[in-house]
């Protein structure tokens, strides 16, 4: 690989704006961590809000709870207003609660409304395992056949057009649950096209942002999408099993949820304790049961950074990290047997990269022995997710100079063929 590569490289980071935000993470010495979309390092903002949250529990007790100036009772609803510029949305239509599949689970079971002649779930085959169980399960409990969950199918594998999408939302189709990215090719869809399409066709329509939020910026109000739900620890780097988020459009607020639970409440009557169930006005009633303060806690540090760098900033560099790694691949890398599966038009692409060799599984293990993080995805995908907040280009042609050397020196041979351990 040419050493123009690594100069130019250089010359980014230092123009990079964004480049002091790296001293804001807990990263090892020497690593490559290139796996921001499985799970985001540790913001030192993060650490400090948890210590502050302990502190908080051992002076207070259960007065926490109620003991200004940042009430545990509150917590929740003031990291929803936080989201607004992330997703889009007015605070009012987001709710920081459960996981990416418990809430999916809240709003199917609020949404989907089967009737004669209209008794179909809309996804497709590439989405995220856990969607589609949580999907399936939602059609059973209804006693509904698992043919009524209908999979848009791919014609390369990887990525989904958007055409076939359109020409599955049939009249017997309720409701529609896609992902924004796509978890293994990066593929981005064109959500405000989709969500302008299931509204036309009278199809409540929800999308998975597990693997765009933070990174990707959305207009979910102003494009009419229904109802969205993600999770916190990936770009969002609120930590491992991080509480998740929903997001519900202001004209289905006062809907009843269809699993409720007492942390849904209307707030001033949540200490009543009635037999009978009166929800929150907002997407604050589809939340459950009680949230969890120091899992919360982290969230509130890591949201300081999202906010200080802006959305807008972290998507452009995001772009340029992907497609510095796009154009080095397919000059270094392509002709070695690697094949980038990742759109290369930046309106396609979300915030990680994906390629595929037929000796992946042995080039992951031989990047970690090298002091690199990437992530594995059967049968033979390698992704990797320069993150804008703390990855740099210079890393980026690092990684790139790797992949060319484990080909060239066959270096991958020593290391097993398939795994032996879940990872």
């Amino acid at each position: 690989m040419s050493d123009s590569w690594m100069a130019r490289a250089e010359e980014m980071d230092l123009k990079d704006p964004l480049r002091h935000f790296r001293g804001e993470f807990h990263l090892p010495e020497h690593l490559i961590y290139m796996d921001g979309n499985s799970l985001g390092p540790a913001p030192v903002p993060a650490e400090r809000a948890l210590v502050r949250a302990m502190d908080r529990w051992k002076k207070h007790l259960v007065a926490g709870w109620t003991h200004p100036p940042s009430p545990w009772f509150t917590l929740a609803e003031e990291l929803a207003k936080r989201f607004e510029l992330l997703v889009g949305a007015k605070p009012a239509e987001v709710a920081i609660t459960g996981s990416a599949t418990v809430n999916l689970h809240q709003l199917v079971a609020t949404f989907f409304r089967p009737g004669p002649g209209r008794d179909q779930i809309l996804a497709d085959v590439l989405n995220f395992p856990s969607d589609l169980y949580a999907l399936a399960g939602q059609l059973k409990l209804r006693g509904l056949p698992r043919n009524c969950l209908v999979l848009v199918e791919s014609a390369d594998g990887r990525t989904l057009d958007e055409e076939c999408i359109l020409e599955a939302m049939t009249p017997r189709v309720a409701l529609a649950v896609l992902p924004s990215v796509l978890y293994q090719s990066g593929q981005l869809l064109d959500v405000p096209r989709l969500a302008a399409a299931a509204r036309e066709r009278g199809i409540i329509i929800g999308f998975d942002l597990c693997h765009s939020v933070g990174v990707v910026p959305h207009q979910l109000s102003a494009w009419g999408v229904d109802f969205a739900f993600w999770c916190n620890y990936k770009y969002i780097n609120g930590g491992p099993g991080a509480p998740g988020g929903l997001y519900v459009h202001e004209r289905h607020h006062g809907l009843r949820p269809g699993l409720p639970g007492w942390w849904g409440s209307d707030k001033s009557r949540q200490f009543h304790m009635t037999r009978e169930f009166w929800p929150a006005r907002d997407a604050g009633a589809f939340q459950i049961g009680t949230p969890p303060i120091l899992s919360l806690a982290p969230l509130e540090g890591a949201l300081e950074l999202l906010e200080r760098a802006g959305l807008e900033a972290i998507r452009v560099k995001s772009l340029a990290l992907t497609r510095f790694f796009q154009d080095m691949a397919a000059l270094v890398l392509a002709p070695l047997g690697y094949c980038m599966v990742t759109p290369r038009e930046d309106h396609r692409r979300g915030g990680h990269v994906a390629l595929e060799h037929a000796h992946a599984w042995q080039m992951v293990q031989a990047l970690v022995a090298r002091g690199v993080v990437p992530d594995f995805r059967p049968p033979a995908t390698i992704r990797l997710a320069p993150a804008p907040l703390y990855n740099t280009f210079t890393e980026v042609c690092r990684v790139v100079r790797l992949l060319e050397e484990l080909v060239r020196d066959r270096a991958y041979l020593e290391y097993p063929t398939a795994r032996s351990t879940v990872t």
